[in-house]
C-alpha cells in the first residue's frame, strides 16, 4: 500500500469552458449524502420542477446522459433513477447548452453529462460511502467503486444501494368559471398529504482490452431495481351553488421498475497521423410493473355520508425494448483542422397496458371505460459531418451538420361506450408519422488576448415526446384530478444562439437567445360539466427566450474561495391553448452560490444556497423559492477517510408556489416536500498501484432514447 498521503490541487465547485459548465461534485460537503437528482437541483442553471421533469436555463427538455451512455429515462423514472445513485457515486456533472453535430440532436435545453468516478491507477483502488439523513423521515445510503488494471485488461465496478423515506405535501384550489359571465360557479379546495419509501439497487460490471496500443475493446452491463411505495390522503372540500360537501380519497401506489442494459465498445487508432474509427451498440430493456388503488368517499357539509363509496384497482404493466448502435471516424487534417463523421440507427418498441376493475357497493367489475392497451415503435436513423479548426492566429471554428429521420408508429386499443346499446365496444387509434431533419451547428472563437476569449455559436435541436406522454392511459390522484397521456403530440424544435466571453477563465459571461416552436408542456383541461381537471402535455404554443449567465470563480483569500453563478432570462409563451389565447411573459433570475472555507489542513467549511425568483413554466406563473445549506468536511485515517456533516435547506425555504390563469382555467398549487435533511456521512478511500491514464468512458449509442422512457 502506498505510504504517503497524495496531496492534489482542490477543484472549484464550478468550472466555465468554452463549450460546457462543470460541476465538481466532490468539492461541494454538502452534496454528501445527496442524490444524483439533489444534486443536479443545486447545479448552475438547472432546475427540477414537482414531477422530476429537469430544465435548464428555464427552458424543458434536456438530455441526460450517464457517463456519455444514455438513461434511455424522461420525468418520474429519470427522477427514480437519479434517487437511486448516491453523490458519492459522482465525479463531475458537464452541462452542454449547444452541443456539436456528434450528438443527437435531441435536447430542446442542452445535455446534461453525469460523469462518475474514474480511477487512475495502475493496480487496484476503490472507495466505500455510508450516509445517514434525517428529515421528517429518515434515509440512508451506500455505495461501493472498485477498479483493477493490469496489463491488458481493466476491470470495474460501481455498485449502490438506497432506502428513502419521505413526505410530501400538495394543495391544489381550483375555481370554475362561468364562460360568459366570468362568476366563479364552484370552487374545489384540495389537501393530499403523502408519505412514500423506496429501496433501489444499482450496479455497474465492465471491463476494457487493450488488444495493442492501437485496439480497444469494451463491455458494460448495468442495471438497476427500484420499488417505491406512496400513500396518500386526499381531502377535498367542494363549494357549489352554495353548498358544501366532501370528498375524501385514498390511494396506494406500488411500483417496481427494473433495466438492464449492455453497451459493446471499439476504437481503432488507424495510422500514426491520428486517424481513429470508434463504434458503439446498445441493448437496454426496462420492465416496469405498477398496482394502484383509489378509494373515494362522499361526505355533505355536516360530514355525514351522502353516497356510496367506491374503489377502483389498476394494474399498469410496461416494456421498453431499445437497439442502437452507432459508428464515428476521426480524421486530422493540415494545419490543426480536424474532420468528423458518423451513422447511427436506433430501434424502440414499447409495449403498456392499463387494467382496471371497479368495486361498488361490494361487487368487483371490470372498468372498461380506463381500460387500455397502447403500443410504440420508433426507428432513428441519423449522419453527421463535422469540420473545425484555427482560422488564422486569433480565430477558429466550428461547422457542422446533422440529419435525422424518424419514422414512428402508435396503436391503442381501449373501448368505447355506445349510448344506444348501453354497452361498450372495442374501439382502436392509430398514428404514423415520418419526418426528416436538418440540424446545423456553427462555433466561432476568437482569441483577443491572453486574458480574454470570445465564443459565438448557434444550433438547432429538435425535442420528442417521452414514449409514456403518448401513451392516453389514465392515472387518477382523486375522482376529479388525473393525468393523462397525449397520442397528438408533435416534436418541438428550437433554434439556439449564444455569445460567450471569458477572462482569465474565472469571470465568464454568456448572453443567449432561442426561438422554440411547438412547445411541449404540461397544460390544465377542465371539463366544466363533471367539474374534473385533468394534467396532460400538449403542442401549447411557442416560446421565445433572452438571457444572461454571468459565472465567477475567485479566490478571495487562501483560505476562502467564492463561486457564484448568476442568470437572469426572459421567457415569452405564446400561442393558443385550449381553443384560448394565451401570452404569458416574466423576467427570472436564478442565483446559486457556495462559499467556501478552508479551516485547517484536514478541516473544511462550506456555505451555499440557490435562489430563484418567479417565473413562468409553460401555462404556470411560479413564485419565488430557494435554499440554504451549510456543512463541514474533516479528513481522518491520514487522508484516506472523509467525515462530512450537512444541512441541506436550513431554512425550510424549499417549496413551489404557482397560479395558472387562461381561459375557464383559474388554479393556484402549494407544494413542499421533505427538504431540509441533516446528514452525516463517512468515506473510505484505498489502492495499491501507480498513477496512470485511465481509458476514457466514451458516449453509448442509445443517447436520446433513453431519455424518453417514462413519466409525462
Amino acid at each position: 500500500a502506498m505510504s504517503s498521503v497524495i496531496v492534489t490541487a482542490k477543484k472549484p465547485l464550478i468550472e466555465q469552458k468554452i463549450d460546457r459548465t462543470v460541476v465538481n461534485v466532490e468539492a461541494s460537503i454538502t452534496n454528501a449524502g445527496n442524490t444524483a437528482l439533489e444534486v443536479l437541483e443545486k447545479s448552475p442553471g438547472i432546475s427540477v420542477d414537482r414531477d422530476g421533469n429537469i430544465s435548464l436555463k428555464g427552458k424543458e427538455g434536456v438530455m441526460v446522459l450517464i457517463d456519455g451512455r444514455p438513461t434511455q429515462l424522461g420525468g418520474a423514472d429519470l427522477a427514480n433513477l437519479l434517487r437511486s445513485m448516491n453523490a458519492s457515486q459522482l465525479d463531475q456533472i458537464e452541462i452542454m447548452t449547444n452541443p456539436p453535430a456528434k450528438y443527437d440532436a435531441a435536447g430542446n435545453a442542452g445535455i446534461i453529462n453525469i460523469k462518475t468516478k474514474k480511477n487512475r491507477q495502475m493496480g487496484y483502488n476503490g472507495s466505500a460511502s455510508i450516509n445517514y439523513g434525517q428529515g421528517f423521515l429518515p434515509k440512508v445510503n451506500e455505495s461501493f467503486n472498485f477498479n483493477y488494471r493490469q496489463n491488458k485488461w481493466n476491470l470495474f465496478t460501481n455498485l449502490n444501494h438506497g432506502f428513502r423515506q419521505r413526505n410530501q405535501r400538495l394543495d391544489i384550489n381550483r375555481n370554475f368559471i362561468n364562460p360568459n359571465t366570468k362568476e366563479i360557479v364552484s370552487n374545489f379546495d384540495q389537501q393530499a398529504r403523502m408519505k412514500g419509501e423506496g429501496t433501489s439497487y444499482n450496479a455497474k460490471l465492465g471491463a476494457d482490452y487493450f488488444a495493442s496500443k492501437n485496439t480497444t475493446i469494451g463491455v458494460v452491463f448495468s442495471g438497476f431495481s427500484n420499488d417505491n411505495s406512496f400513500v396518500n390522503r386526499n381531502t377535498t372540500n367542494i363549494l357549489k351553488l352554495g353548498e358544501l360537501s366532501q370528498t375524501k380519497a385514498l390511494s396506494q401506489s406500488d411500483r417496481i421498475f427494473k433495466n438492464f442494459s449492455t453497451n459493446f465498445n471499439f476504437r481503432q487508432i488507424l495510422d500514426t497521423t491520428g486517424k481513429e474509427l470508434t463504434a458503439d451498440f446498445d441493448y437496454i430493456t426496462y420492465d416496469g410493473k405498477n398496482t394502484q388503488s383509489l378509494s373515494n368517499y362522499y361526505f355533505d357539509g355536516a360530514a355525514h355520508e351522502i353516497s356510496k363509496g367506491d374503489t377502483l384497482y389498476g394494474r399498469l404493466p410496461q416494456g421498453i425494448n431499445i437497439y442502437s448502435g452507432k459508428i464515428d471516424y476521426t480524421m486530422p487534417l493540415k494545419k490543426g483542422a480536424r474532420f468528423d463523421a458518423g451513422v447511427k440507427a436506433s430501434y424502440v418498441k414499447t409495449n403498456a397496458n392499463a387494467i382496471y376493475d371497479t368495486v361498488f357497493y361490494g361487487a368487483l367489475s371490470p372498468d372498461l371505460s380506463r381500460t387500455n392497451g397502447f403500443d410504440y415503435e420508433e426507428n432513428i436513423n441519423a449522419a453527421y459531418v463535422n469540420l473545425s479548426g484555427p482560422l488564422g492566429k486569433k480565430w477558429s471554428g466550428q461547422l457542422g451538420l446533422r440529419v435525422e429521420n424518424t419514422i414512428s408508429k402508435g396503436y391503442s386499443n381501449g373501448y368505447s361506450f355506445d349510448d344506444n346499446t348501453n354497452n361498450f365496444y372495442p374501439s382502436d387509434t392509430s398514428f404514423t408519422r415520418n419526418y426528416t431533419q436538418l440540424f446545423p451547428t456553427a462555433f466561432l472563437q476568437y482569441q483577443a488576448d491572453k486574458k480574454n476569449t470570445f465564443v459565438l455559436n448557434y444550433g438547432r435541436r429538435i425535442r420528442r415526446p417521452n414514449y409514456q406522454s403518448l401513451n392516453p392511459f389514465i392515472e387518477y390522484l382523486d375522482r376529479y384530478t388525473y393525468q393523462q397521456g397525449n397520442p397528438n403530440l408533435k416534436p418541438q424544435f428550437s433554434h439556439n444562439i449564444e455569445l460567450t466571453h471569458s477572462f482569465k477563465g474565472f469571470f465568464n459571461t454568456t448572453l443567449n437567445y432561442s426561438k422554440t416552436t411547438d412547445i411541449i408542456q404540461q397544460t390544465l383541461e377542465q371539463i366544466d360539466s363533471t367539474n374534473k381537471t385533468f394534467v396532460r402535455q400538449s403542442n401549447i404554443a411557442s416560446q421565445r427566450q433572452l438571457g444572461l449567465a454571468i459565472n465567477t470563480n475567485i479566490p478571495v483569500t487562501k483560505w476562502w474561495r467564492s463561486n457564484v453563478y448568476l442568470n437572469v432570462y426572459n421567457n415569452l409563451f405564446e400561442g393558443l391553448i385550449n381553443n384560448t389565447q394565451v401570452s404569458i411573459k416574466a423576467t427570472t433570475l436564478s442565483l446559486n452560490a457556495s462559499q467556501q472555507f478552508t479551516i485547517t489542513k484536514t478541516l473544511t467549511g462550506e456555505l451555499s444556497g440557490w435562489f430563484r425568483t418567479g417565473g413562468v413554466e409553460g401555462v404556470f406563473v411560479t413564485k419565488p423559492m430557494g435554499a440554504l445549506n451549510v456543512g463541514f468536511s474533516q479528513q481522518v485515517i491520514k487522508g484516506k477517510g472523509t467525515v462530512r456533516l450537512s444541512v441541506n435547506d436550513i431554512f425550510w425555504t424549499q417549496k413551489f408556489k404557482a397560479v395558472s390563469k387562461y381561459g375557464t382555467v383559474d388554479v393556484s398549487i402549494n407544494e413542499r416536500n421533505e427538504s431540509r435533511i441533516v446528514t452525516l456521512g463517512f468515506s473510505y478511500r484505498f489502492s495499491k498501484g501507480k498513477m496512470n491514464g485511465a481509458p476514457k468512458r466514451r458516449a453509448s449509442s442509445a443517447t436520446d432514447e433513453q431519455n424518453r422512457v417514462g413519466g409525462q
